[in-house]
């Protein structure tokens, strides 16, 4: 029979996560260059309704006003380059003139510069306005850029554009990997029996759908099985915060909940919710699907194959974090290939093992049969896939 969870040990987690959570908070703070004169400042304004003053922002209660400025100083001499996460259809304006509208929610850097050299400043500063028809606009999410030494913009290059990946702090991949490593602990401690029987290479070998095979006799919701799966869950998250770095490329994400940049604990954390979500709900897709195909007798084969390949697989992702925490900033390139990689072979080698075992029960050369696996297991990798690995 299996040993129940100690108490202290589930405490301990919440609490760590619960601890992790408010000391990743993003700090608002940027420490720039000294030669760097062109910054924005957290010095947001809002206008009087019933006149032209400007009076500071206050965010209880200004709650209510569509459209926030500030004023900046914009020194010719160097690029002023502003990021900011922008949902559609934000518009900046410089001294009241349009300079930028978001034709979709992504991020984008501004080179305020650029545009400066046309306009009159008042008394030597610029006013910045940043507006939107429908909401108030996220200023949380604007930052400066550091000037980086030697960079210069070349001719024609476009002001604004999407980034795709920049450098993060890595603090937060370092402690997630220590809480990844923490529940593996705890697994092995207080789970020996199905801790080894889950990462026994000879048995993932020797795959048979006859075999007492992972969770066999357990309900899926049972303690050592969500321990496991949140394992996973926080590994991929991690692999895939890092492939990224911008979470704003999932438009769905970025409409519902707008982050700023800096902002990776959000990120993995929503990476880890899904992943989290996706494997449990799959036992309810694989049911339903089943259903609609008249094979309901390969549910519990199909399945059980998935979630041991998958976690047995996941057992390699925190390798490759270590790889990129080490390596990413001398060879970022190679370390992005390397991870892209991981996911995907996590992801193909755990759909092959399961064409494999039902193939043992039934074979998938017929038409039906086949056409529910591609239903239930092609079709969705081949989506994930587009979404993990070829959308950064």
């Amino acid at each position: 029979m299996l040993r129940a969870l100690p108490k202290y040990s589930i405490t301990l987690i919440i609490l760590f996560i619960v601890w992790l959570g408010a000391w990743q908070v993003p700090v608002q703070g940027q420490v720039l260059p000294l030669e760097q004169k062109n910054t924005i400042t957290g010095n947001w304004l809002v206008q009087r309704g019933d006149g032209a003053q400007l009076m500071p922002y206050v965010a209880n209660q200004h709650a209510n006003y569509n459209a926030l400025h500030q004023w900046v100083p914009i020194t010719q001499a160097q690029p002023f380059n502003i990021a900011f996460a922008a949902p559609q259809d934000l518009c900046l304006f410089l001294n009241n003139k349009l300079i930028f509208k978001a034709d979709s929610a992504a991020n984008y850097t501004l080179n305020l510069t650029a545009f400066s050299s046309d306009i009159d400043p008042v008394e030597g500063k610029y006013l910045l306005t940043v507006w939107h028809p429908a909401a108030q606009p996220n200023i949380s999410t604007f930052r400066n850029v550091p000037l980086v030494a030697g960079s210069k913009q070349e001719a024609g290059q476009r002001p604004f554009s999407v980034q795709v990946r920049e450098y993060v702090n890595q603090n937060a991949f370092i402690m997630f990997m220590l809480l990844i490593g923490l529940i593996y602990g705890l697994l092995r401690v207080s789970y020996p029996a199905d801790f080894k029987s889950q990462f026994d290479l000879n048995r993932f070998l020797r795959s048979n759908p006859q075999e007492d095979m992972y969770a066999v006799g357990k309900p899926i919701g049972a303690a050592s099985n969500m321990l496991f799966v949140l394992a996973f869950s926080l590994s991929l998250a991690l692999l895939i915060a890092a492939i990224h770095t911008n979470v704003q490329h999932v438009r769905l994400f970025n409409r519902l909940f707008p982050v700023s940049e800096a902002d990776i604990t959000t990120k993995i954390l929503f990476y880890t919710l899904l992943i989290f979500s996706i494997v449990l709900l799959k036992y309810v897709f694989l049911k339903v699907m089943s259903f609609v195909f008249s094979l309901e007798s390969l549910v519990q084969v199909q399945y059980r194959e998935f979630l041991r390949s998958l976690l047995f697989m996941g057992l390699f992702l925190p390798l490759v974090m270590l790889l990129y925490l080490s390596l990413n900033m001398m060879m970022p390139e190679a370390i992005l290939l390397i991870s892209s990689l991981a996911v995907s072979l996590v992801l193909v080698i755990t759909i092959l093992r399961v064409f494999y075992t039902v193939n043992k029960k039934a074979s998938v050369i017929n038409l039906h049969l086949f056409s529910y696996l591609c239903a239930t297991e092609v079709i969705p990798l081949a989506i994930m896939l587009e979404l993990i690995v070829f959308n950064f």
